[in-house]
């Protein structure tokens, strides 16, 4: 999918208002372009009082000293819907702040890079990403995601043709990511001493990701699941927990504080984590994507009215290496909530991309609590620069993505083979034509539930091969553990692959996790009952 990622850095040394624009990367090569620009009086006035109409937390300013003009008004009676009917101050706010925003950043050659990437990824059939990178503090807790190009149109977050996101480039390396087959969640519940309904939140989900829901049930593309459920965990426990490397989201639902070091997230009465913290485990465990359904998750803490650099904690997981951070940018009411996590989880299982289930769930928000009310504007999706949003392996990809190379018509006379458990009174499961995943989650074709089998521990791999005349199906052990642990038994006793594929003939012995596992046999299928 084609990428626009555009940059705003405030320009130190020339004046206080001064700002660049530019390109960070584009679907072109010449797309890559950049401007000057001041940030205008109007820009700063409209932000003073959407804060005083919207904002649950003290005045940010952009210009120090700043403050509203009642001699000079916005001229909100230029926001005319394309309906011609009379609207509120709050609709007229939003779609004037909207459009002046997009004024001030698609201008001139970004504009041009915009139209133009855009035009790229209409040819290809496709929606453009728009990743917005801003580098000022003061400007990071603006809702750049309200901004539209005129009054009518739809907002860049909501549009049909475009996925809208924030990055940062300053962050930590990826490691290799794949999609998954499965949602694997840790739900975490955390105090609840203003009653946040956070059972009934907990239940919500349950319901929409079950297996049993109906939604689900009507729908053969929607991935498997497995939700586990945390009430008022201790920082140990939640780290234990995490440390199972069994969850690719993290869901947390409860208070949470803007404070530097990434605010602070309230587990239990009297003790909390902050986002530092945090990030130093989730970036260990193989957790994807983190969704904070808590107040201030977006937003910089501050000091004499002037926000504090890296200090969300968004910022501060996803500069730390997170691949997907999800979090509101104010407070968020928790009818609010409800309705967003419900439409953003149903939208993750049904496979989409991240981004796209955001944009999807926003929409709802809008739907139901209507556009001049910030509801829909409040979550705040930070996505690593490297990172495609993919969580879940598309229903397509999952049926065609074999590493075999299929011959059509003589695959079906190839015999088939299977792995036999050696334990007493063991199972016999029969291997898929493509890819067989082994490991400790329910999501794994073959599933080994020990405790030293990793999530995703190993695959073996089906190919089909024409030799002269003759079709040939062999096939691989792939090793994906944490630690190398898939064993194969030699000659001269087990072997240990790690992040190996090594060929596998009938009869031979494998392990998976510790040597005192189980012990299975490999075994070319000629009429095996």
């Amino acid at each position: 999918m084609p990428s626009l990622n555009l940059a705003i850095a405030r320009l130190v040394n020339i004046g206080k208002d001064n700002f660049a624009i530019w390109v960070v990367n584009a679907p072109y090569p010449s797309g890559n372009v950049l401007r000057d620009c001041v940030w205008l009086p109007h820009l700063t006035q409209a932000w003073l009082e959407w804060q005083q109409m919207f904002a649950g937390h003290s005045r940010l300013d952009i210009s120090p000293g700043a403050t509203p003009n009642p001699a000079n008004p916005l001229p909100l009676d230029l926001v005319v819907p394309t309906s011609g009917q009379p609207t509120n101050y709050t609709a007229r706010l939003m779609q004037y702040l909207g459009v002046s925003l997009w004024g001030w950043v698609f201008d001139g050659q970004i504009l041009n890079s915009f139209e133009r990437s855009r035009g790229i990824a209409m040819g290809q059939h496709t929606r453009l990403r728009v990743r917005l990178e801003i580098r000022d503090p003061n400007l990071i807790a603006l809702p750049w995601e309200i901004m539209q190009r005129e009054a009518g149109q739809a907002a860049i977050s909501l549009s049909q043709h475009i996925l809208f996101s924030r990055t940062t480039s300053e962050v930590e390396p990826l490691p290799y990511l794949r999609s998954e087959q499965a949602l694997n969640i840790l739900l975490v519940l955390g105090e609840d001493k203003e009653q946040l309904q956070l059972d009934q939140e907990a239940a919500i989900l349950e319901q929409t990701l079950s297996n049993g829901s109906i939604v689900a049930s009507n729908y053969s593309g929607y991935a498997p699941c497995m939700v586990n459920t945390l009430l008022q965990p201790t920082p140990q426990e939640l780290i234990q927990q995490l440390e199972t490397k069994a969850y690719n989201v993290l869901f947390y639902a409860g208070h949470g504080k803007q404070e530097p070091d990434g605010g602070l997230l309230f587990l239990r009465p009297g003790t909390t984590l902050n986002g530092m913290e945090l990030a130093q485990v989730l970036t260990r465990t193989g957790v994807k994507l983190t969704v904070f359904n808590s107040c201030w998750g977006a937003q910089p803490a501050a000091a004499n009215h002037q926000a504090i650099s890296h200090s969300s904690l968004a910022e501060v997981l996803i500069r730390q290496g997170m691949p997907a951070v999800l979090a509101m940018r104010d407070e968020i009411a928790p009818s609010e909530s409800h309705t967003f996590i419900q439409a953003f989880a149903a939208a993750l299982r049904s496979r989409k991309p991240i981004d796209e289930a955001v944009a999807e769930a926003r929409q709802k928000l809008l739907t139901t609590y209507r556009f001049n009310q910030p509801a829909w504007t409040l979550p705040i999706l930070y996505l690593h620069p490297d990172y495609n949003g993919e969580l879940i392996r598309s229903f397509d990809e999952g049926i065609t993505e074999l590493p075999e190379t299929s011959i059509p018509g003589i695959a079906s006379s190839l015999p088939n083979a299977c792995l036999r458990s050696l334990s007493p009174g063991g199972k016999i499961w029969s291997l898929r034509p493509g890819v067989t995943r082994i490991g400790r989650t329910p999501d794994n074709d073959i599933v080994i539930p020990e405790p030293s089998v990793s999530k995703r521990h190993a695959e073996i791999l089906c190919r089909n091969t024409l030799t002269g005349a003759t079709a040939v199906r062999t096939y691989y052990l792939q090793d994906l553990s944490t630690y190398g642990t898939t064993w194969v038994l030699r000659d001269n006793g087990w072997q240990q692959i790690y992040r190996q594929e090594v060929p596998l003939q009938s009869g031979i012995q494998l392990k998976f996790g510790s040597t005192k596992s189980q012990s299975w046999e490999f075994i070319v299928d000629n009429g095996l009952a």
